[in-house]
């Protein structure tokens, strides 16, 4: 299989139509699945990796507040050249808690650390990892400015935010390179974010295209031909929308890896 790829608004950067979301290698606590999950062995985050690759995903999503994703990824994560890796800044998971620092200290230092746990020289992808409060954080906090420095430096290729409101959403695609959102069919009020980003030919990223896994229900019907799964449409849905660069859902199932790759090619 070869997944369709996309230019990353002006970024420079080809990411595969799906990416794989990595929340569920290394955090299974305080979390907003359907059911609940053991973490995987390094033998199974391996293999799952080289089927992504395999089925043509080279988009690959993780975060300091994704416990010990980012750590697994820089032990088993080969030939970093091959992927797009996005990162994320601004939220911490400890003892089962998050907590947020948007300060300019506090940025530099997690973006260093993230280089160090992915074992890599650059970032592709960094996204500020709102706490809610998208606009004061745009406005009123040093970590766009850090970023930016970081960007200049070549730590970083592209500079974004995953928004959490509507008018983050809109702010962050005018300030920076990339916005992700959430966007699916009972989730539809950024559909705006992604016009205007658009139209400032900005990269898109759309989270939660499967709603955390809440909407990834096969349909019901005898005729399995005329009677799509809630994947497939969800996810067409996603990338049908103009402007949608790449779609994040997070999996350890191999099996249901391939599904959604499927899913998405028959889009």
């Amino acid at each position: 299989m070869s997944l369709a790829k996309r230019m990353l608004g002006a970024t420079g950067i080809q990411v595969s139509v799906l990416g794989l979301g990595t929340v569920k290698i290394g955090r299974n606590q305080a979390v907003k699945y359907p059911s609940g999950f053991s973490l995987p062995s390094d033998e199974e985050v391996y293999l799952l990796i080289a089927q992504a690759k395999e089925l043509g995903i080279n988009f690959i999503d993780t975060a300091p507040a994704y416990g010990s994703s980012e750590q697994r990824l820089g032990r088993l994560l080969a030939n970093r050249e091959d992927w797009v890796v996005c990162s994320k800044v601004g939220e911490e998971f400890t003892s089962g808690q998050s907590y947020f620092d948007f300060s300019a200290e506090h940025t530099r230092r997690s973006i260093e650390r993230s280089l160090r746990s992915l074992k890599t020289d650059y970032l592709d992808i960094v996204l500020i990892h709102s706490d809610g409060q998208d606009c004061r954080i745009l406005e009123r906090s040093d970590c766009p400015e850090t970023l930016l420095r970081m960007q200049k430096e070549g730590l970083i290729r592209a500079v974004g935010m995953s928004t959490k409101t509507i008018e983050g959403g809109m702010k962050a695609a005018e300030m920076l390179d990339v916005v992700m959102v959430t966007y699916n069919p009972s989730m539809q009020d950024e559909a705006v974010v992604i016009d205007h980003a658009y139209a400032l030919e900005k990269g898109i990223l759309v989270k939660k295209a499967l709603n955390s896994g809440h909407d990834c229900v096969a349909g019901e019907g005898d005729d399995k031909a005329e009677s799509e799964s809630l994947t497939q449409k969800n996810l067409r849905f996603a990338l049908d929308r103009k402007g949608v660069t790449s779609v994040i859902v997070g999996t350890i199932n191999p099996k249901h890896l391939k599904e959604n790759v499927e899913a998405v090619e028959q889009t």
